[in-house]
């Protein structure tokens, strides 16, 4: 039989992905080294010469190594009641609750001035403005003000592909997630307090970035969740949409009669 193998202080997972990274990287057989009769297992060869040029600055000393916060990713369809259990979970681990939909909308929102998507009432913008020839009369908003709403909408490249990705479920384009994503796992606080992200990844692509990118979960959970329950979930908020639209439809059609008399006035 094969003798016990001594395994390093990182067990299975990558000593150099946990020492630079911060991430619970599994190492390959094939990528393994030996040091002080002790095997250690490395994500890639590269990992390996690094470990072996000063393997003691990978290793623990008086004090066990550090250990990573928890970082989970939670998936499911929409209505499956992710955001839920993701604040749960946050409050009861201490950790940060980012629910990834939510973040790109705060990207853009200071220049959209409002949520886009396929759940906001953007299809209906059109609806409910005052016809040019009955401006004047509207005290709604001004020339100058309409002039600067139409400036601060103009969006970058990035921005754009957000905006895509809400209206269309586009997706991000690598160069985008660059500037997003591996902040959670790279910079403070969220390096050392861990995170739940909710909604992403939601592709093969997606979880494929993760993995190049060396950006690994300590846990991935997916909600499964039945028709009926996912209709008794979003059926009433979108009925009160449907309901607050119709009211606003009135509303402006009111708006819409007293301009028109004031103007034959």
């Amino acid at each position: 039989k094969q003798k016990k193998r001594h395994m390093g202080d990182t067990k299975h997972f990558c000593p150099v992905s946990l020492k630079e990274n911060f991430v619970l990287y599994p190492g390959l057989q094939e990528h393994a080294a030996k040091y002080k009769e002790k095997i250690y297992y490395f994500s890639t060869s590269e990992y390996r010469d690094k470990f072996l040029k000063n393997p003691e600055e990978y290793v623990a000393h008086k004090e066990p190594l550090q250990a990573p916060p928890l970082r989970v990713c939670l998936l499911g369809i929409h209505g499956a009641g992710k955001s839920t259990c993701a604040r749960q979970i946050a409050d009861k681990l201490d950790i940060f609750h980012i629910q990834f939909e939510e973040y790109l909308q705060e990207l853009i929102l200071p220049k959209t001035k409002k949520k886009v998507g396929p759940s906001s009432d953007e299809d209906h913008e059109d609806d409910n403005k005052i016809p040019e020839e009955l401006e004047d009369f509207s005290q709604t908003m001004t020339k100058t003000e309409t002039e600067k709403s139409k400036e601060e909408v103009k969006l970058t490249d990035d921005e754009e592909a957000i905006k895509a990705n809400l209206m269309d479920n586009m997706e991000l384009p690598p160069e985008v997630l660059d500037k997003i994503v591996p902040d959670w796992w790279n910079k403070e606080p969220f390096r050392s307090t861990g995170f739940i992200l909710d909604g992403f990844p939601r592709t093969s692509d997606e979880a494929r970035y993760l993995s190049e990118r060396g950006l690994c979960p300590d846990v991935a959970v997916y909600i499964q969740a039945e028709e009926d329950d996912v209709l008794d979930r979003l059926f009433p908020l979108r009925l009160q949409k449907w309901k607050d639209r119709r009211r606003k439809k009135k509303e402006y059609k009111k708006k819409l009669k007293e301009l028109k008399a004031k103007k034959r006035v």
